[in-house]
């Protein structure tokens, strides 16, 4: 095969060589990040574990919760709005504090305090029909056990 016909092929035999001869040198590399056993994995993960896992129930309850008030919503029954409203708020608070805790942020402890007042109101607003729908009452429990774990960090 003449070099032109190579070329027009788009690799020509030495490029070929050497990229194989590149991957072979790769594959034959040992694992830096694996051979470093004294490595400390402490600093790569949360201290804030039970707020996190908290928070993650909040958001899964929430958006059980918030599903059942759209369900009210197509049928035109606004009787759920207030509760809409809080579980809206709560959840935007409640992603915003699962990463920030997540990420071990020197934040965490200011928005703590300001995601137990979020979830104190969403709390309120869905022991109201707790006794009706248990959507809302384990979004309520959720908040509560949420409260409860950001109480242990907040400023």
């Amino acid at each position: 095969m003449s070099e032109y016909q190579e070329q027009k092929s788009g690799m020509t035999r030495r490029e070929m060589l050497m990229g194989a001869g590149a991957v072979l040198a790769a594959a034959g590399t040992p694992n830096v990040f694996a051979m470093d056993a004294n490595h400390d994995h402490s600093m790569h993960t949360s201290k804030h574990k039970s707020l996190i896992e908290a928070t993650l129930h909040c958001i899964r309850d929430g958006d059980a919760c918030l599903d059942h008030c759209l369900g009210f919503f197509r049928q035109g029954d606004t009787a759920m709005a207030d509760c809409a409203t809080s579980v809206t708020h709560m959840l935007a608070m409640c992603s915003s504090m699962q990463k920030m805790a997540s990420y071990n942020s020197k934040y965490a402890a200011e928005l703590a305090s300001v995601c137990l007042k979020v979830c104190k109101d969403c709390e309120k607003e869905c022991n109201k029909h707790a006794k009706k729908h248990a959507v809302c009452a384990a979004c309520a429990r959720s908040c509560k056990e949420c409260i409860k774990e950001c109480k242990r960090i907040a400023a």
